[in-house]
């Protein structure tokens, strides 16, 4: 069995979402994703899902074996339960790769880090991020 770690914020699901995710089951046999609770997301604006419901989404997508809610203090503690051999980092993620893979390597955990394909961003109408589907839902919904 190759298990496979994807992880993300994962709020307000769009077909990048579903790429990353399905990219990443490629990688392994068992796709196992962690939904980053709302306290730990710093890089962007706050998720608008509750942490819960945004867990449950993922888990229902179909690449995904099992979904799990982050840590609250320490990331890297549902990664050392399930011991992946791989983590597959989403496309446009902003991990540094090389400091991940020092934080992983002094833990112990000894695991392949790729990313994931591009999605294909053609049809400009198409929404890809949920901060492209927030802005679109105040456009057309507010005056």
């Amino acid at each position: 069995m190759t298990p496979v770690v994807a992880q993300g914020t994962f709020d307000l699901l769009h077909p990048g979402h579903v790429h990353y995710l399905r990219d990443a089951a490629e990688m392994g046999e068992e796709l196992h994703v962690i939904i980053a609770r709302s306290e730990n997301v710093t890089h962007k604006a706050p998720p608008v899902v509750p942490d819960q419901q945004r867990r449950e989404m993922v888990a229902a997508l179909k690449p995904v074996d099992e979904a799990h809610l982050g840590h609250p203090e320490d990331i890297f503690v549902p990664i050392e339960r399930i011991d992946p051999d791989v983590i597959a980092l989403g496309y446009d993620q902003h991990h540094d790769e090389e400091r991940l893979q020092a934080a992983l390597s002094e833990r112990g955990i000894d695991c392949e880090i790729r990313r994931a394909s591009p999605l294909d961003r053609d049809d400009p109408e198409r929404l890809l991020s949920t901060g492209r589907i927030i802005d679109r839902i105040l456009e057309e919904r507010t005056d």
